[in-house]
Parts: C-alpha cells; sequence; structure tokens
C-alpha cells in the first residue's frame, strides 16, 4: 500500500523502515511508545531481520543504537521526555564522538503532562549537544523527515534529534510512502581518536563540533522543512513544529493574511528569521513546550517586538491549540459555554481483579499499626496506589527512586522504610539502588510488584520477572532468607501480610517478590491462542 492511515507516532517508524534502518531500540513511555511497537509487529521489517525488542532503559538502548551506528548501519532509537534524561550521558557525548551510520534518536515530549511527570522541553537537549533537530508538523512531514534525518545524520557525522509531541503522536492522517532505502553495509570504522573520549581527545572532537554549527545553520536555511508563507498583517508569526498548524488554521478560519514562517529544522534559521522580524511590526512566537527559542531569539532582536510564552500573550504551560493561537493574535472570541455535567469525573483506577489492589490490601494491614506509615513508591501501574480507596504510598518522583528514596529515609532514621517498585521499572533504575542498600546494610524493604510486563505502557516485555528478579537480587547481595515470594490473592492475604510483616521488622535490607500476572495481559494471551479468527 502507497499510502496509509497512521498515528504520528507509526508514521515516525515507517519513515525509519523505509529509510533502510537495521535496528530500532527503546524503552517503553508514552507517547513515545508505538514507534517501536508498529516496527515490532511489521511484516517487512521482520522478513529483513530489523533488531527490534525492548531494551532494560534508555541509556542502554541509546548506547546500542550508537553501537550498531558505529558499526556503519542506520539505527532508529525511541523514548519519551523524561527517558532522555536517564540517556542524557550518551546523547551528548555521541554528539562529540560523531557518529558513522545514521543515527537518528526519536523522542516523544509530553505538553500538557497526559502521562508524565512534567512537560520538559527536550530541544533543551538539541541545543546543549549541538546537533540538529526536527520538529515536523504533520504525519506526512514527520515520515518524510525521517528518512531526511538519516540523511542528515550521514552527512553531517551527527545523531539527529525527532522530536514529536503527544498531539502529533497520536493523531492519524494519511502517509504517502517513499521507495525504500536499501539497509547499509557492515562498515565498523578504527578511529580510537574520535570514539576513545579520554581528555586529548575530546577537546579536538568538541572544536570540530563547534566548527560544525556554521554549516549546521547553512543546512537549516536550505532545509525544505522550513517555510515561509507571506502574508500582509503587521503581526506575523514565528511558529515551531505543530504550531504552524493552528497558526494556519486561524490564518485560514478568520481571514487573518498574517505572515507565517514555519520552522521544523534547527539550529533556526537566523537569515530567514531576521526576514521576518525586518517585514513585521511585532512577532509572535509560537511553540509547543518551553520558550526554547523564544528565548533566545529575545537575545537575537533585543526584546523587540515579540509576543509569546514568555511575556503572556501564550500561556506558559501546556499544549497550544487554535483558541489561544487566535487570541493571541487578537480575534475576539466568546468565552465557551460551560459544558453541563452528565457523569461524574472518574479518576484512574486499577483494573479490577489487579494483582496490584490485593497487594495494597494486604500492606495497608502492615502499616496501620506503625506511627510512621511512610511508603515510598515508583512509576508503573502501582503509583494509582496513592489514589483511593487504597492510599497506601505516598512519592513518586522518577524512575528507580523508591529504592534509593526509602534508603535516604531510613539512613536519616525513618522505621520503617518500605518501597514499592514494578519489575520492569526495577530493572530499568532500581538495581542500582538496592546495591546501595546492600553495601550499606541499609534497614529497607523493597516490594517489587512483579506483573510479568511492562503494564502501564501496554504489555511490553519485562526485562526480569520471576525466578531472575530473584537471582538478582541474591546476586546483588541481598540474602537468600530475606527474599520472598508472595502471591497477591485473596485466599493468600493473612499469608502475605505475615510475610510482609516478618521482613518490615527485619533490621535491614529484605525484598519481597508480589508476583502475579497482569490480568489484562493474561487476558491478551488467552486471546491470543483462541483458534476462532473472529477473536483474533
Amino acid at each position: 500500500m502507497n499510502r496509509q492511515l497512521l498515528l504520528g507516532a507509526e508514521a515516525a517508524a515507517l519513515g525509519a523502515l523505509d529509510a533502510g534502518i537495521s535496528g530500532v531500540y527503546a524503552y517503553p513511555g508514552t507517547p513515545s511508545t508505538e514507534i517501536t511497537e508498529y516496527i515490532r509487529k511489521n511484516r517487512e521489517a521482520a522478513l529483513r531481520g530489523v533488531r527490534s525488542s525492548w531494551s532494560a532503559n534508555e541509556k542502554t538502548a541509546y548506547e546500542a543504537a550508537l553501537g550498531m551506528a558505529y558499526a556503519g548501519k542506520r539505527a532508529l532509537v525511541a523514548m519519551k521526555h523524561v527517558g532522555l534524561n536517564v540517556a542524557a550521558d550518551a546523547f551528548i557525548n555521541s554528539a562529540i564522538t560523531g557518529v558513522n551510520g545514521g543515527l537518528v534518536l526519536a523522542v516523544a515530549d509530553d505538553p500538557s503532562m497526559h502521562s508524565s511527570q512534567n512537560e520538559q522541553d527536550s530541544r533543551f537537549y538539541g541545543r546543549f549537544a549541538m546537533v540538529p533537530v526536527l520538529e515536523p508538523a504533520s504525519q506526512q512531514e514527520l515520515y518524510d523527515a525521517v528518512r531526511y534525518a538519516f540523511d542528515l545524520s550521514e552527512s553531517v557525522k551527527l545523531p539527529v534529534m525527532l522530536r514529536l509531541t503527544t498531539r502529533l503522536a497520536h493523531s492519524r492522517a494519511g502517509v504517502v510512502r517513499a521507495p525504500l532505502h536499501a539497509e547499509n553495509p557492515l562498515h565498523a570504522v578504527l578511529e580510537p581518536e574520535r570514539y576513545v573520549l579520554m581528555p586529548q581527545n575530546a577537546r579536538k572532537q568538541y572544536n570540530l563540533l563547534l566548527g560544525k554549527q556554521e554549516n549546521l545553520e547553512r543546512l537549516s536555511e536550505e532545509s525544505p522543512l522550513n517555510r515561509m508563507v507571506p502574508g500582509t498583517f503587521p503581526v506575523g508569526v514565528l511558529a515551531f513544529g505543530i504550531a504552524c498548524n493552528y497558526a494556519m488554521e486561524v490564518r485560514e478560519t478568520f481571514g487573518l493574511d498574517v505572515p507565517v514562517l514555519k520552522i521544523s529544522h534547527y539550529p533556526p534559521p537566523r537569515r530567514q528569521i531576521a526576514e521576518l522580524f525586518e517585514s513585521c511590526e511585532t512577532v509572535l512566537v509560537a511553540e509547543e513546550g518551553y520558550p526554547v527559542y523564544e528565548e533566545l531569539l529575545r537575545g537575537w532582536f533585543n526584546d523587540r517586538n515579540i509576543r509569546g510564552r514568555m511575556d503572556g500573550t501564550l500561556p506558559r504551560a501546556g499544549e497550544l491549540d487554535t483558541v489561544l493561537m487566535a487570541r493571541a493574535l487578537g480575534v475576539a472570541l466568546p468565552e465557551p459555554a460551560p459544558v453541563p455535567t452528565i457523569v461524574v469525573n472518574r479518576p484512574p483506577e486499577l483494573c479490577r481483579g489487579c494483582g496490584h489492589r490485593d497487594l495494597f490490601e494486604a500492606l495497608n494491614r502492615v502499616m496501620e499499626s506503625f506511627e510512621n506509615r511512610h511508603v515510598f513508591s515508583d512509576i508503573g501501574c502501582y503509583t494509582l496506589g496513592a489514589l483511593p480507596p487504597f492510599n497506601a504510598i505516598h512519592t513518586c518522583v522518577d524512575m528507580g527512586a523508591s529504592i534509593t528514596m526509602a534508603k535516604g529515609a531510613a539512613d536519616g532514621g525513618l522505621r520503617p522504610a518500605v518501597c514499592v517498585i514494578g519489575d520492569s521499572t526495577f530493572t530499568h533504575s532500581g538495581m542500582t539502588g538496592l546495591l546501595d542498600a546492600v553495601n550499606d546494610r541499609t534497614p529497607v524493604t523493597v516490594i517489587i510488584a512483579d506483573n510479568d510486563t511492562t503494564a502501564m505502557t501496554g504489555g511490553q516485555e519485562s526485562a526480569a520477572t520471576g525466578t531472575r528478579l530473584h537471582a538478582l537480587c541474591r546476586g546483588l547481595g541481598v540474602e537468600e532468607q530475606h527474599i520472598r515470594t508472595i502471591i497477591p490473592l485473596k485466599p493468600h492475604l493473612e499469608e502475605n501480610i505475615a510475610v510482609l510483616s516478618q521482613e518490615i521488622a527485619y533490621d535491614g535490607v529484605s525484598v519481597v517478590l508480589a508476583r502475579r500476572e497482569c490480568i489484562e495481559n493474561a487476558a491478551r494471551r488467552k486471546r491470543s491462542k483462541n483458534p476462532n479468527p473472529v477473536n483474533q
């Protein structure tokens, strides 16, 4: 099929496949998960042998992709915005070494925090690393931009960041495919002066990176992703990525002859931007996320008639939309009529029959006898244990923080120090915290809620579950007699309470594996074995 109806995330995935990638590396995280899922389910990718299994975390994913690019192949690495914090060390340093085969980082930001702890803007990392950043505005442009990104990466010998946002990643449009690019032949390079970042090499490579910046800006000036829509309106719009769609909708809906300069390739093309400023009395800077480039432009043009998020013309937080853009351009719109309450708002909750429910019931029963009932938790389905009716957990900061925060609290004298972490999150970034606790002989109880999958993002494979988790904990130094397994089911409630009570009372490191398959994953597994094709 030459034309397909795709999510933005799927368009990015298909673009990477058609660009001739040999592998995709990722850790699941909304709104980026569908990129890798599409490739994993793609028949053409399977026939070509494209590597597409999940990585333990974003750092290992990025480093593996960098290794594939080192070998001369094209590699895609995908993650959500907070995942880039985990991969940042490798990402920043890969800009110093440069790449051999094409390397594209697809990072999905989440303005308005639909499913995230923050709404950080990944373009900061792109500027920090001084690499090209592409921010397409449509599904077709996403597909085309990924192919362009791999060519660009191999041309300038740098990784290229592709920035998506939730609204684009999770909406659908038609995408027309281009001819397939053949996979690169294996061509590993032997250049230790580039790839061994000892200070003498790193200084040389850093100066080379600085020397590339003028060419990167020239390429942006010539990029097909940046374009000018002329107009006579005294207010011009400098729109980055998907913000261009809102500006164009306002332009057409309200008949405003607004000049719009669309920027989807960074570093920003200074000459084109200067021409917009020269032709307009005022420029509205519209970018999804932080005022990354508005702040830069205020330095370039001395705050001259610039409007945007920094002065309140557009709100500082949350997603943009057409109404916000119209009001920023002076269109008088009536306040929306209040929406009548038809149904009561329902907060998210754990699935009916979820094993985490039985775990929290047992844990609450144990903790009610303690004056200090603080339970540290982590990122996963079990985070919903913070809500009624359980109210069982009290912190959730970042991946893996449950164990280390419990350790720090125990070091400060908190007793008992209890934490809950999932199987996938434990292998993502919890193991090192457990090793710290073992090394310090910290009195902390770690409950690993093992539901046999990465459930929160749709049931991807977990890096370790069951007996492998037990072996990992033993290998990290937890005493065998204090690695206990419980089955969170109602018939086992009293037994589970007894085990939790014993381990929480232990003056040392203990681990309780609460093991029960995710109920949704179990249902999918049973459906997949159903011989009736109607139900498959």
